[in-house]
Protein backbone atom coordinates (compact mmCIF):
# COMPACT_ATOMS: atom_id res chain seq x y z
CA UNK A 1 0.00 0.00 0.00
CA UNK A 2 1.03 3.29 -0.73
CA UNK A 3 -0.38 5.44 1.93
CA UNK A 4 -1.51 4.71 5.19
CA UNK A 5 -4.37 6.31 7.04
CA UNK A 6 -3.06 9.83 8.11
CA UNK A 7 -5.69 13.00 9.00
CA UNK A 8 -3.53 14.56 5.51
CA UNK A 9 -5.46 11.77 3.10
CA UNK A 10 -9.00 11.70 5.13
CA UNK A 11 -8.86 8.02 4.17
CA UNK A 12 -7.25 4.57 4.75
CA UNK A 13 -4.78 4.99 1.96
CA UNK A 14 -3.55 4.80 -1.76
CA UNK A 15 -3.17 1.73 -3.79
CA UNK A 16 -1.32 1.09 -7.41
CA UNK A 17 -3.60 -0.57 -9.64
CA UNK A 18 -1.82 -3.43 -9.28
CA UNK A 19 -2.12 -3.57 -5.84
CA UNK A 20 -5.73 -3.15 -5.89
CA UNK A 21 -6.04 -6.09 -8.01
CA UNK A 22 -3.93 -7.68 -5.51
CA UNK A 23 -6.12 -6.75 -2.65
CA UNK A 24 -9.57 -7.75 -5.07
CA UNK A 25 -8.17 -11.50 -5.66
CA UNK A 26 -6.83 -11.55 -1.97
CA UNK A 27 -9.67 -10.46 -0.39
CA UNK A 28 -13.47 -11.58 -1.10
CA UNK A 29 -14.92 -9.03 0.79
CA UNK A 30 -13.39 -6.52 -1.10
CA UNK A 31 -15.66 -4.30 -3.65
CA UNK A 32 -14.46 -2.47 -6.54
CA UNK A 33 -16.24 0.76 -7.06
CA UNK A 34 -15.55 2.64 -10.45
CA UNK A 35 -16.89 5.98 -10.17
CA UNK A 36 -16.56 7.50 -13.69
CA UNK A 37 -19.58 8.42 -16.02
CA UNK A 38 -21.87 5.76 -17.94
CA UNK A 39 -20.09 7.28 -20.66
CA UNK A 40 -16.32 6.33 -19.81
CA UNK A 41 -17.42 2.55 -18.98
CA UNK A 42 -19.44 2.61 -21.99
CA UNK A 43 -16.14 3.89 -24.56
CA UNK A 44 -13.42 3.30 -22.35
CA UNK A 45 -13.69 -0.08 -21.14
CA UNK A 46 -14.54 -1.32 -17.13
CA UNK A 47 -12.75 -3.75 -15.16
CA UNK A 48 -13.02 -7.41 -15.87
CA UNK A 49 -14.11 -9.48 -12.94
CA UNK A 50 -14.97 -12.86 -14.37
CA UNK A 51 -11.97 -14.61 -12.96
CA UNK A 52 -13.30 -13.57 -9.70
CA UNK A 53 -16.78 -14.66 -10.29
CA UNK A 54 -17.55 -11.49 -8.29
CA UNK A 55 -19.04 -8.07 -9.79
CA UNK A 56 -17.27 -4.56 -9.88
CA UNK A 57 -19.85 -1.80 -8.83
CA UNK A 58 -20.99 1.13 -11.04
CA UNK A 59 -22.05 4.68 -9.42
CA UNK A 60 -21.37 7.85 -11.27
CA UNK A 61 -19.82 10.04 -8.58
CA UNK A 62 -20.75 12.51 -11.15
CA UNK A 63 -22.99 13.09 -14.63
CA UNK A 64 -21.20 13.81 -18.04
CA UNK A 65 -21.04 16.45 -19.49
CA UNK A 66 -21.18 19.17 -16.84
CA UNK A 67 -20.30 16.74 -14.24
CA UNK A 68 -22.73 18.02 -12.21
CA UNK A 69 -22.28 15.75 -8.60
CA UNK A 70 -24.31 13.02 -8.05
CA UNK A 71 -25.98 13.57 -4.73
CA UNK A 72 -27.53 10.63 -4.49
CA UNK A 73 -23.69 8.88 -4.71
CA UNK A 74 -23.44 7.36 -0.98
CA UNK A 75 -26.93 5.90 -0.66
CA UNK A 76 -26.57 4.57 -4.10
CA UNK A 77 -23.24 2.62 -3.25
CA UNK A 78 -24.71 1.76 0.00
CA UNK A 79 -27.75 0.15 -1.88
CA UNK A 80 -25.47 -1.80 -4.55
CA UNK A 81 -22.22 -2.34 -2.70
CA UNK A 82 -24.08 -2.92 0.79
CA UNK A 83 -20.75 -2.57 2.88
CA UNK A 84 -20.19 -3.03 6.05
CA UNK A 85 -18.61 0.17 8.38
CA UNK A 86 -15.22 -1.89 7.60
CA UNK A 87 -15.33 -3.50 4.19
CA UNK A 88 -12.43 -2.30 2.30
CA UNK A 89 -14.07 -0.33 -0.78
CA UNK A 90 -11.62 0.40 -3.34
CA UNK A 91 -12.75 3.50 -5.57
CA UNK A 92 -11.63 3.49 -9.44
CA UNK A 93 -12.03 6.62 -11.29
CA UNK A 94 -9.94 8.17 -14.71
CA UNK A 95 -7.34 9.20 -12.96
CA UNK A 96 -6.99 8.86 -9.44
CA UNK A 97 -8.78 12.62 -8.49
CA UNK A 98 -12.71 11.34 -8.27
CA UNK A 99 -11.84 8.55 -6.82
CA UNK A 100 -10.10 10.56 -3.86
CA UNK A 101 -13.22 12.68 -3.16
CA UNK A 102 -15.44 9.22 -2.89
CA UNK A 103 -12.92 7.98 -0.53
CA UNK A 104 -12.94 10.77 1.61
CA UNK A 105 -16.53 10.74 1.50
CA UNK A 106 -17.11 7.58 2.63
CA UNK A 107 -14.34 8.02 5.08
CA UNK A 108 -16.14 10.95 6.63
CA UNK A 109 -19.87 8.97 6.65
CA UNK A 110 -17.62 6.34 9.46
CA UNK A 111 -16.18 3.53 6.49
CA UNK A 112 -12.75 2.30 7.83
CA UNK A 113 -11.70 0.71 5.10
CA UNK A 114 -11.64 3.16 1.78
CA UNK A 115 -8.82 3.18 -0.50
CA UNK A 116 -7.92 5.60 -3.80
CA UNK A 117 -6.67 3.61 -7.02
CA UNK A 118 -3.61 5.92 -8.10
CA UNK A 119 -3.26 6.47 -11.47
CA UNK A 120 -7.30 5.19 -12.01
CA UNK A 121 -8.22 3.12 -15.24
CA UNK A 122 -6.50 5.68 -17.80
CA UNK A 123 -3.81 6.96 -15.91
CA UNK A 124 -1.98 10.73 -16.44
CA UNK A 125 -1.93 12.09 -19.54
CA UNK A 126 1.06 11.71 -21.49
CA UNK A 127 3.29 14.51 -23.50
CA UNK A 128 0.55 14.63 -25.73
CA UNK A 129 -2.28 14.81 -23.55
CA UNK A 130 -3.07 11.30 -24.39
CA UNK A 131 -4.25 9.74 -21.35
CA UNK A 132 -3.99 5.87 -21.32
CA UNK A 133 -0.24 5.41 -22.49
CA UNK A 134 1.98 5.58 -19.08
CA UNK A 135 -0.27 4.83 -16.04
CA UNK A 136 -3.14 3.36 -14.91
CA UNK A 137 -4.95 -0.16 -14.74
CA UNK A 138 -4.88 -0.81 -18.36
CA UNK A 139 -1.94 0.26 -18.97
CA UNK A 140 -0.48 -2.18 -15.70
CA UNK A 141 -2.11 -4.84 -17.90
CA UNK A 142 -4.88 -5.60 -15.37
CA UNK A 143 -7.63 -7.15 -16.48
CA UNK A 144 -10.02 -5.56 -18.44
CA UNK A 145 -12.84 -5.16 -21.43
CA UNK A 146 -15.16 -2.83 -23.27
CA UNK A 147 -18.73 -2.85 -21.62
Amino acid sequence: MTNNENSTLGYAGDLSPTEAWQRLVSDPRAVLIDVRTPEEWTYVGVVNFESLDRDAYFVPWAFFPQMTPNSDFLDQVKEHACPSADTPMLFLCRSGVRSVHAARAFSADGFTACFNILSGFEGDPDEHGHRGQISGWKVDGLPWRQK
